[in-house]
């Protein structure tokens, strides 16, 4: 082996510890799908609970409804359907990627994992307080396509500390919210499609790329 190609080698290994020492990259595809797995169970139990009360667009006669022939009062069935679609994405996503990082001989929680996090909290708790302030004024049209765009930021945010192909999700969920912005009847479907489809489509080809062939 020439000196050139040694070289090469060692500049190529220390870009990988440069790059492991700064980045998070155990995340799992499969966790990805998984998430969207959730996402669009979540959807389709809340268009089943509130399938007689669609109108193809949200108003204060949809509420009205759904709170008078629901169990439950229809912000705190909204609230509860959205903590427990979180709660089971982000346990399966523990999951797959602390098996990942297993693999690799990797800790989960380091300090680039702490980054990541922060990176991403920051985003998700304002849109968090952002989509509370919505549901107490009533504007839950607007829920679904404000998730989708506070998540989008935080995925951008987030990718500076893991694989960078996690910036081009959330440049189609930012997009994605914003579309749902203009047109609020259809919030719903738009949420299915960027937490659920896109999230199995990136999770499969992030698995294929990163995983598939070990």
């Amino acid at each position: 082996m020439s000196d050139s190609q040694q070289h090469l080698e060692h500049l190529a290994e220390m870009r990988s510890l440069m790059e492991r020492s700064t980045r998070f990259l155990s995340l799992s595809g499969l966790s990805g799908v998984w998430a969207g797995a959730c996402a669009l169970l979540g959807a389709f139990f809340h268009r089943y609970y509130t399938e007689p009360l669609y109108l193809g667009r949200y108003t204060d006669v949809y509420v009205e409804k759904a709170e008078r022939i629901s169990s439950l009062n229809f912000e705190i069935m909204l609230v509860a359907t959205a903590l427990a679609i979180l709660l089971s994405a982000l346990a399966g996503g523990w999951f797959f990627t602390a098996r990942k990082a297993r693999q690799r001989g990797e800790r989960v929680w380091d300090a680039s994992s702490r980054r990541l996090l922060w990176a991403l909290m920051v985003p998700l708790a304002t849109g968090g307080v952002f989509c509370l302030a919505l549901l107490y004024w009533g504007l839950v049209g607007l829920l679904a396509p404000a998730t989708l765009v506070f998540y989008g930021l935080a995925l951008v945010n987030g990718s500076k500390y893991t694989l960078r192909d996690v910036a081009s999700l959330g440049l189609l969920e930012i997009a994605l919210g914003l579309a749902g912005m203009f047109s609020p009847g259809y919030g719903l479907e738009l949420w299915a499609i960027g937490f659920g489809v896109l999230h199995i489509l990136y999770g499969a080809w992030m698995y294929y790329k990163y995983d598939g062939a070990r």
